[in-house]
């Protein structure tokens, strides 16, 4: 299902942690031709930078000031998002568990958020963007706003090849982010709900392409 997009129009995925909103998100991009943004990267990325600044990550204060005198850059390329730490690609090291453990925290801290937020809307659409607030906070004109969501089980059996971690302490880590998000992130109330716990990563996509195309409707 390939169709073209408006050069204005920005889509938004949002959606639970580990629920697969980057392989989602890669597909829908490649199906339609354009890039997808991954805020939950830039994310991982400020998490990195104060890991490997030793710096304590529960200070909002101390996490600004590793921003603000480190280089963090994201590049959004087609089919996938590349971050760099004084120009360094630190992409793969962004996907550990030391990350994992510290994002949520991170990405409690308003201006943090802030910060990440500012970063996605200096981008030009047309563009895919997955990741928290997408839909409700950095975007909320977006044209399409979806959530995805699955099981626990289902999101830390995707996860745990990922891992170094048993399925059970992957699961358990998994419900402690949810914990966490539904403090500080709610979907969007206009945004369309899709639950991928029965679904492969090809009938998701699908899916969703098939949701854009009706919410669009007459506009492609």
């Amino acid at each position: 299902m390939i169709f073209s997009l408006p050069k204005s129009c920005v889509i938004t995925l949002d959606g639970l942690a580990a629920s697969g909103k980057s392989s989602v998100a890669k597909g829908i991009a490649s199906a339609l031709a354009i890039p997808y943004i991954s805020s939950g990267l830039l994310y991982r990325l400020v998490a990195l930078a104060a890991l490997e600044a030793s710096t304590d990550v529960k200070l909002e204060a101390a996490v600004l000031a590793v921003i603000r005198t480190h280089e963090l850059c994201f590049e959004a390329r087609v089919p996938s998002n590349l971050v760099w730490l004084d120009g360094i690609d630190v992409t793969a090291l962004c996907h550990s568990t030391r990350v994992d453990l510290a994002v949520s925290v991170v990405a409690q801290h308003p201006q943090v958020r802030a910060w990440v937020n500012t970063q996605i809307r200096l981008l030009e659409p047309p563009f895919i963007a997955e990741g928290r607030d997408m839909g409700a906070v950095v975007f909320p004109d977006a044209a399409v706003k979806l959530f995805l969501t699955a099981s626990s089980q289902v999101r830390a059996l995707r996860r745990v090849a990922e891992r170094s971690r048993s399925l059970e302490e992957v699961q358990k880590s998994i419900e402690a982010r949810d914990a966490m998000d539904a403090i500080n992130t709610q979907p969007a109330k206009d945004a369309i709900h899709i639950d991928s716990s029965n679904l492969n990563l090809e009938q998701t996509v699908q899916h969703a392409l098939e949701l854009i195309r009706g919410k669009l409707g007459g506009v492609l």
